[in-house]
C-alpha cells in the first residue's frame, strides 16, 4: 500500500468519526449508508448510532475496509457533501440577513428529540425542537440549542400480556452517543453552578452537533454535587415539583450562564414553551448587576426573549407554590437584590394575590417582547386564555401571534420517497422545499404518472408490513410466544392501512375508532375492502387512564376477530414514527378539539404519498380544503363532551364507511384508484410547502427573530 493511499484512508478514518458526532447523517441517506455497511448488526442493534459503529469496528479493520476502493470512494463522497453542506456560504439567512454577522440564537428547550439513538425526548415538543434544529442549519442560521442530558432518558415501554404499560429506564452512556464532553483550553470540562435552595449546584455540558447548528445538553451529575442534586438531570420530566423547579432552573439560569462560560451573547433568546422561562430572570440580573435600573433591566430582557406556548389549557402550565419557589430560589433571588414577594410577582397573574401560584407561562409572557401560539386556531385560544392578564378588551388586542408547525421533511423521508422525488423532480428540490411552484408539478400527471404514485404507496406499505412483522417477532418473544406460525398473517400488503401513533393523553381519544364495535368489525373484516390498523404510543408513566387506553388497543389486536389486523407497536420512538408515516394510507387523528394545540405526525406522511383524516384542530384546521384529506366534524365544538365525542365518533366511522374506503377500493381497469391518487396529489401540492420547518423557521426570523442587517 503506497504512502498516498494511506494518506486517504487515514484522512477517512478522520473524517468518519467527525461525520460520526455530527447529527448531520441522520437526514442523509447516503451517509447512513457508510455505517450500516461498516457492521449491519451493531447498526441495528445500537438503534442506528454511528459513534457506537465505529467504536465497535478496530482502527485496523476499519482501515482493511476502506482499502476497498469503491467503498472508500463511496465515504470520499459522502465526506466532501457533509464538508460542502458545513462550509456552504449561499445559504437561506445569508441572502435573507445580507451578510449581517454578529447575530446568534439560542433556542431553549427541555427536550430534543433528533434521532432515536439520543432517547432525551418524551413527545411531540422535542421533535418539534429537533426538527427545529435541522431546519436552522439548513437555512444558515447562526443557532444554538440548550437542553439537559438526562441519562436515564425518557423510559422504554414494555407491554405485559395483559396488555398494562410497563416502564423501565436504561442508563445512557454518553461515550456511546454523538455527543461531545465541553472542555476548555487545557482539556477539562468547562463547569456552571446554579444556586438552589441553600446549596451551589454545578454541571458539565456535551456539545451535540446538528449540521451547522450546536446543542449544549447540561448535566448535574458530577461528585461535588449531593446525590439528590446529581440526579436533578436524569429523566425527562422526572420527578415532583421540586425536581421540576430545580431541573428548570438548571435550564434556564444555568443555560444563560453556560453560554457566558463560552463566551456567547446571543441576539435573541427563545423559549419553546415556558420550561425555561427562568432564563428571564437571569438575564435581568445581569443588567441589573451591570448597573441598570430595574425599569432599563426588563426592558433589555424584553427586547431580547420570544416565547412559543403548546399549551391549550389552563391546567397544563407548569404553577409552582410560593413557599416552595422561594425556598428553592432563595439564594438567587438575593443576587436579584429582591423581596420574596417581588420575585413572586413576576410569575403571577394578579401581582397583588400573595397567595398566587408561580406560573411558568406569565413569566415568559410577562418578560417576552413577542409570543406564539403553534397553530392559528392555538393562537386564538391563547388570546383568549389570556386576555385577562393582558387587560385587553377583546381577544384581538392580546399580543400573541401565531406560527403554525412543521416538520423537517428531509429527515422523515424513507428512502424509497426521495429516490421517487430524484427521479421525478430532479436533484434541486430538496432546496426549495416551501417553494409553491416545485410541489404544483406534482398535479402534472405526465411528470409524474398515476402509475409511479400508486407503485410508491404500493413499496411503502409493504415496507411497513415487514417491518411490522419484525417488531412483533421481538414482542411474541418477550412474552414467551411462538410467532412463526403466525407471521404471515400479520397485516396484509393489499389492505387500505390506518396509522395511529402520538402520545396515550386522554384528549387524544385512542379508543375512538371502537366506539361503534360492531361497525369498526364489519369494516376490517370485509374481504372485498379489508381495512387494517397499526397503533403506537406511549402512556406518562403516572397517567393511568392513557395506560387504560393501551391496554384496550392491545386487547383488540389479540381479539380473535382482529388479530393481524390490529396491530400494536411496542416502544415508540422516532424510528417506529418513521416506518410507520411512511408506510401507512392513513392518517387518523381525532383529539379533542380544541386540545391539540398543532401536532405535526400527519404532516409527516404527505411527502410519503399517506392522507390525513383528522378533526379540524391544530394544523389540519389550516391544511384541509376538502380535497387534500379527510375531516371529522368542522370549525365547531361542543363544549359537552360526553356529546362531542358521540358526535365524533359517529361521523368517523360514517366517513370510514361512505368515502375513504370506497375511494381506496374503486380500481379502474388497471387496478389504479385514480380519484384517491387525485387526492394525494392535491395533498402534496396544498401541505408540502406549507407545513415543513423550513417555513416555519423563516417566519420565526422574520417575524419575530429580528435578524436582518
Amino acid at each position: 500500500m503506497n504512502n498516498s493511499f494511506m494518506e486517504r484512508t487515514e484522512k477517512a478514518i478522520a473524517g468518519l468519526h467527525r461525520l460520526a458526532n455530527n447529527l448531520w447523517w441522520t437526514w442523509n441517506p447516503r451517509a447512513q449508508d457508510v455505517f450500516h455497511a461498516l457492521s449491519e448488526r451493531k447498526w441495528r442493534s445500537s438503534n442506528h448510532n454511528a459513534v457506537a459503529v465505529l467504536k465497535s469496528i478496530s482502527h485496523a479493520e476499519l482501515q482493511a475496509r476502506l482499502c476497498e476502493k469503491e467503498f472508500l470512494q463511496s465515504v470520499e463522497t459522502v465526506l466532501q457533501a457533509f464538508e460542502s453542506y458545513l462550509t456552504k456560504e449561499e445559504t437561506w439567512y445569508h441572502e435573507y440577513s445580507s451578510g449581517a454577522d454578529g447575530k446568534l440564537v439560542a433556542y431553549f428547550s427541555a427536550e430534543f428529540g433528533l434521532h432515536e439513538c439520543l432517547p432525551i425526548y418524551s413527545g411531540g415538543l422535542g421533535v418539534l425542537a429537533g426538527d427545529h434544529t435541522k431546519s436552522a442549519s439548513d437555512l444558515g442560521i447562526p443557532f444554538v440549542g440548550i437542553s439537559l442530558f438526562y441519562r436515564n432518558g425518557y423510559f422504554q415501554q414494555r407491554i405485559a400480556p395483559d396488555g398494562w404499560q410497563h416502564e423501565s429506564y436504561p442508563l445512557i452512556d454518553p461515550h456511546e452517543l454523538p455527543v461531545e464532553l465541553v472542555t476548555d483550553a487545557d482539556g477539562n470540562p468547562v463547569v456552571a453552578s446554579v444556586e438552589i435552595g441553600h446549596s451551589t449546584v454545578h454541571f458539565h455540558a456535551y456539545r451535540l452537533n446538528v449540521g451547522r447548528a450546536t446543542i449544549y445538553l447540561l448535566d448535574t451529575n458530577r461528585d461535588e454535587n449531593d446525590l439528590h442534586y446529581r440526579e436533578i438531570s436524569s429523566r425527562v420530566y422526572g420527578g415532583d415539583s421540586t425536581t421540576r423547579v430545580m431541573q428548570e432552573s438548571i435550564l434556564g439560569i444555568g443555560g444563560v450562564r453556560f453560554l457566558r462560560k463560552l463566551g456567547l451573547a446571543p441576539t435573541v433568546y427563545h423559549m419553546n414553551e415556558g420550561h425555561s422561562a427562568f432564563l428571564t430572570l437571569e438575564l435581568l440580573r445581569e443588567q441589573l448587576e451591570a448597573g441598570s435600573s430595574r425599569e432599563e433591566a426588563e426592558h433589555w430582557v424584553r427586547r431580547h426573549c420570544v416565547f412559543t406556548t403548546h399549551t391549550p389549557v389552563p391546567a397544563g402550565h407548569d404553577r409552582f407554590s410560593p413557599d416552595l419557589l422561594d425556598h428553592l430560589l432563595s439564594k438567587f433571588r438575593e443576587r436579584l437584590g429582591f423581596d420574596e414577594q417581588t420575585l413572586l410577582a413576576y410569575g403571577r397573574e394578579d401581582v397583588s394575590n400573595k397567595e398566587e401560584t408561580f406560573c411558568m407561562t406569565v413569566l415568559a409572557l410577562r418578560m417576552s417582547r413577542a409570543a406564539n401560539g403553534v397553530s392559528e386556531l392555538h393562537g386564538r385560544v391563547s388570546r383568549e386564555m389570556w386576555q385577562s392578564f393582558f387587560n385587553a378588551s377583546s381577544p384581538d388586542e392580546v399580543p400573541i401571534g401565531h406560527i403554525t408547525n412543521g416538520v423537517h421533511i428531509l429527515g422523515w423521508m424513507a428512502n424509497r420517497t426521495r429516490q421517487f422525488w430524484h427521479k421525478h423532480l430532479g436533484d434541486k428540490w430538496i432546496y426549495y422545499l416551501k417553494k409553491e411552484a416545485i410541489w404544483a408539478q406534482v398535479s402534472d400527471p405526465d411528470l409524474i404518472p398515476d402509475e409511479d404514485l400508486w407503485a410508491l404507496r404500493y413499496g411503502l406499505r409493504r415496507d411497513l408490513i415487514e417491518y411490522v412483522r419484525r417488531r412483533m417477532r421481538h414482542q411474541f418473544h418477550s412474552v414467551g410466544a411462538d410467532y412463526n406460525e403466525v407471521q404471515d398473517s400479520i397485516l396484509n400488503p393489499d389492505a387500505l392501512t390506518i396509522g395511529f401513533a402520538r402520545r396515550f393523553a386522554t384528549y387524544k381519544r385512542a379508543p375512538l375508532l371502537f366506539r361503534d364495535f360492531e361497525r369498526i368489525l364489519a369494516l376490517i373484516n370485509d374481504s372485498e375492502r379489508p381495512v387494517q390498523l397499526v397503533f403506537a404510543g406511549k402512556a406518562h408513566p403516572r397517567d393511568d387512564q392513557g395506560k387504560s387506553f393501551i391496554q384496550q388497543i392491545v386487547g383488540y389486536s389479540k381479539n380473535p376477530a382482529l388479530f393481524g389486523k390490529v396491530v400494536f407497536l411496542e416502544n415508540y420512538d422516532i424510528n417506529v414514527a418513521r416506518h410507520m408515516i411512511s408506510g401507512v394510507d392513513v392518517w387518523l387523528n381525532n383529539p379533542r378539539r380544541p386540545m391539540e394545540a398543532s401536532g405535526t405526525s400527519g404532516m409527516k406522511i404527505v411527502i410519503h404519498g399517506g392522507l390525513n383524516f383528522s378533526i379540524q384542530d391544530g394544523w389540519w384546521r389550516e391544511g384541509y380544503n376538502g380535497e387534500n384529506g379527510w375531516s371529522i366534524g368542522d370549525d365547531h365544538h361542543d363544549q359537552d363532551v360526553a356529546l362531542q365525542y358521540e358526535k365524533d365518533a359517529s361521523q368517523l366511522i360514517e366517513i370510514l364507511e361512505n368515502q375513504l374506503i370506497p375511494e381506496f377500493y374503486n380500481r379502474d381497469e388497471f387496478g389504479i384508484p385514480r380519484q384517491w391518487i387525485q387526492r394525494v396529489r392535491k395533498s402534496m401540492e396544498t401541505l408540502i410547502p406549507q407545513f415543513n420547518t423550513d417555513r416555519m423557521v423563516a417566519d420565526y426570523v422574520m417575524k419575530y427573530y429580528d435578524l436582518g442587517k
